[in-house]
């Protein structure tokens, strides 16, 4: 796959694999421009796609920029090239959140596994109800292992503490709904009858049902009030949750959780499992604090992942590479 120069279809296929990455309400807050004579991808923030109330501090956006990078990192290996990223490399340009520099063909240049790619196009959320199939145990090792090589670390509950986390995942809910700057800004990323080919945000088709049985707190996006007028629908007695934890956490560390969690996300839809994200509870400072295996103690939580086996969620629309790939810096 290896290409001695850098073609004009390499970086469009790299971004348009990017930009199939996960983003907080499909905002997709990311940009890139290469720099053709180093070879170079510069992956910027889009800062006018921030979500100020829900997402004040820009940690989400950080996550989803890094989950982009880790897309463009197994792309760029699937052509051939060895990909060389660095984090946040210029203190005062802080809208260049990363690096990544095409440096020459490698077998596996990343050491990941070589299904990673193909996965990219598959992953979907599915806010669907999951059978109660459970995870096998090497499933668990080897998605802990996944969020291992990228920075973080991927705690499996028991069912104790999965009540616990569903029980701050409601509570946060709760706090979104009655809200009224943050269930506007929610409810204006989905789309509208007037919206059909919006390629950010979230189409009805998308969004998924409430469970009837109230136990497994689902964001509602469109932040309705009666939350009875909800097509609601029997999901898993038992969810299968997974919270990504870092050590610290400072903006490297969530460029890192979103690697991380893509590469868990990518291995997962290449076991066939599903995968849609509880991220409520992350938007409340005092409800996160308490998300983690030991409050106040160990770790940051980032992200809060629901696993299991069930139906394909619908896709999300994207944003087409000309509109997200800026033009290329000149050779030097």
């Amino acid at each position: 796959m290896h290409s001695t120069t850098l073609d004009a279809v390499i970086p469009e296929t790299c971004v348009t694999a990017a930009v199939a990455a996960p983003s907080i309400h499909n905002t997709q807050p990311w940009r890139f421009r290469l720099d053709a004579g180093s070879a170079t991808f510069q992956v910027r923030a889009a800062p006018e796609r921030c979500l100020r109330h829900t997402d004040p501090a820009g940690r989400a956006l950080h996550l989803s920029v890094g989950a982009c990078l880790l897309n463009l990192r197994v792309a760029i290996a699937h052509a051939g090239w060895s990909p060389v990223s660095r984090l946040l490399p210029s203190p005062e340009d802080p809208s260049l959140l990363a690096i990544v520099r095409l440096a020459g063909p490698a077998a596996r240049p990343t050491g990941h596994r070589a299904d990673l790619y193909e996965a990219i196009w598959r992953r979907h959320s599915s806010r669907l109800p999951f059978s109660g199939r459970p995870l096998a145990p090497y499933l668990r090792s080897e998605l802990g292992e996944a969020a291992r090589v990228e920075g973080a670390r991927l705690w499996f509950p028991d069912l104790v503490e999965t009540a616990r986390l569903l029980r701050l995942t409601a509570e946060a809910e709760r706090r979104n709904r009655i809200d009224s700057d943050r269930a506007a800004e929610s409810n204006r990323w989905v789309h509208r009858d007037l919206q059909p080919t919006a390629d950010v945000g979230l189409p009805q088709a998308v969004l998924g049902p409430q469970d009837a049985r109230e136990h497994l707190p689902l964001r509602d996006f469109t932040a309705q009030r009666h939350t009875e007028r909800l097509l609601a629908r029997p999901f898993e007695a038992a969810p299968v949750l997974a919270a990504l934890i870092t050590e610290h956490d400072r903006r490297a560390d969530w460029l890192r959780a979103g690697q991380a969690l893509q590469h868990v996300w990518l291995l997962a839809t290449a076991h066939g499992l599903r995968a849609s994200l509880l991220h409520q509870a992350l938007e409340w400072p005092d409800l996160r604090r308490s998300l983690s295996p030991t409050p106040g103690r160990t770790g940051h939580a980032q992200m809060l992942i629901r696993l299991g086996y069930g139906p394909e969620g619908a896709a999300s629309p994207r944003c087409a590479p000309g509109e997200v790939l800026d033009e290329a810096l000149p050779s030097r």
